[in-house]
């Protein structure tokens, strides 16, 4: 074989071998880029609230969703809370399981306008952690926020003055988190 056809087959072979590394790759990567710019509505996770509260009001509504056949009310405890950008804000929900066998469920969430996701974030949340729901029970589930007061010097943010914090409840073995996150952010 030639030196060139030999560097040929090589160059395939590397072109090959790094398309199947990068599609393997491709999922932590996107779900990475995902929570770091805030893209498709993901918020983030807060260890501790701001050091600083903006005058600045923005009105965070509360949407939730069940997912098919689950057997589950979720609903929020009230409708919207008018939150100031930097100001640490507790909100509830309530779910009830309505079936007569205990129900596994694990809730998903994004942010809407998907541009502020960056600035939403959560200090405490009851997303993405499998619980059993008793059947008949009705239990109270907090969500402790904040929205970043950063989000003021954002000039792509200037005209947003509500955000909507959607959860779906869905049966913990129909919960596809890829799906999940691939749907929110399909709906640029």
């Amino acid at each position: 074989m030639k030196i060139g056809a030999r560097l040929t087959a090589l160059i395939a072979f590397g072109a090959s071998a790094g398309m199947l590394t990068l599609t393997f790759a491709a999922k932590p990567l996107y779900t990475t880029f995902c929570h770091v710019t805030g893209f498709g509505g993901t918020t983030r996770t807060a260890t501790h609230a701001p050091s600083r509260v903006l005058d600045r009001v923005v009105r965070v509504r509360f949407d939730s969703n069940v997912g098919a056949d689950a057997p589950l009310v979720f609903k929020p405890e009230q409708e919207y809370i008018d939150a100031k950008l930097g100001q640490t804000v507790m909100a509830f929900f309530t779910i009830t399981n309505t079936s007569k066998e205990p129900v596994r469920a694990i809730a998903a969430y994004n942010v809407a306008p998907y541009k502020v996701g960056v600035y939403f974030n959560k200090l405490e949340c009851f997303c993405f952690h499998e619980r059993t729901y008793q059947p008949g029970v009705t239990e109270r589930l907090p969500v402790i926020f904040y929205v970043a007061p950063e989000m003021a010097k954002d000039p792509f943010a200037t005209d947003v003055k509500g955000i909507t914090l959607s959860y779906t409840y869905y049966r913990a073995q129909d919960f596809k988190p890829t799906a999940q996150l691939e749907q929110s952010t399909s709906v640029n």
